[in-house]
């Protein structure tokens, strides 16, 4: 059975809900972010309340077409300053999003649970020893310096094995190792680190993903983070972040139906609202 810490995800499980909790100022989605100790309080707690199984916690984004690169220094003080907060608002696990070993090391130190690496362990050669000496559970999302158009699908699911090897070196099992296909994640260019760079269009191979949920599951279960990103924007015709609700919500519910096992957002209610209307759908789906 596998573990994010030690709630059970995949397998028959409930589909599991992580709330995104950013400390970054230079974050895509203001809303989500939080700098003082009363806002980062108050977002735990209402996440909490409003059914996450999981806080996920950023201290520098990672949105490739931005330059939000920070020194680790000040991503380490947000991590720990918001960690220590959480940890006083909420009984949840916490998940840090960070792909630095150093930050990773003291967010683990602090009793952090799970470490979220976008580069599936590969932009950091110190992380493994990390890993090795903390023993996480982890998300892996799939991660390279390029590839091409030709056969991307079967390339990204490479990727994630690639990862998981990388982490079973590191003494994890994969029964504690989640894989995220990486929506957004793959561009032409960028500013932000890390991304996969590639030679045909992001939106494209982001549709292929979601469509193709169960491909990249390979006993692992699977993580979507799709709320307010690019793909809905370009989906919506709509460059406005406050008006991509809807079409978040709409793309988690068809994530779902493919198989996703763990759904990653901003919008903790809303996002367990349409995994509990998806799963009855399915269940009827099935009694017919």
């Amino acid at each position: 059975m596998n573990k994010l810490a030690k709630i059970s995800v995949g397998n028959g499980n409930p589909i599991r809900i992580m709330g995104i909790l950013n400390t970054s100022p230079e974050s895509f989605y203001k809303n989500s972010i939080c700098i003082s100790k009363n806002q980062i309080s108050n977002l735990a707690k209402k996440m909490e309340n409003d059914g996450a199984d999981f806080i996920d916690v950023g201290g520098m984004s990672t949105a490739p077409y931005l330059s939000t690169s920070i020194s680790e220094k000040l991503e380490t003080k947000r991590i720990v300053n918001a960690i220590k907060i959480i940890q006083n608002s909420t009984n949840l696990p916490i998940s840090v999003d960070t792909c630095r070993s150093t930050v990773a090391e003291n967010a683990l130190e602090l009793g952090v649970e799970i470490i979220n690496d976008v580069s599936g362990l590969k932009y950091d050669q110190k992380m493994i020893d990390v890993i090795r000496k903390y023993h996480p559970s982890l998300i892996l999302c799939a991660h390279s310096k390029k590839i091409t158009s030709k056969n991307h699908l079967i390339k990204t699911k490479q990727l994630l094995k690639d990862s998981i090897k990388i982490a079973k070196s590191g003494g994890v099992s994969t029964k504690n190792i989640i894989v995220d296909p990486a929506v957004g994640f793959f561009r032409r260019g960028g500013k932000g680190f890390p991304f996969t760079k590639i030679d045909f269009d992001w939106f494209r191979r982001d549709k292929e993903i979601l469509e193709n949920l169960n491909f990249f599951k390979f006993g692992q279960p699977c993580i979507v983070s799709i709320s307010n990103k690019s793909i809905i924007g370009r989906i919506l015709d709509e460059s406005d972040l406050s008006k991509r609700l809807n079409g978040s919500l709409d793309l988690e519910m068809f994530s779902v139906i493919n198989g996703v096992d763990l759904i990653r957002t901003h919008n903790v209610k809303q996002s367990r609202e349409v995994v509990s209307i998806a799963k009855k759908i399915q269940h009827r789906r099935k009694g017919l």
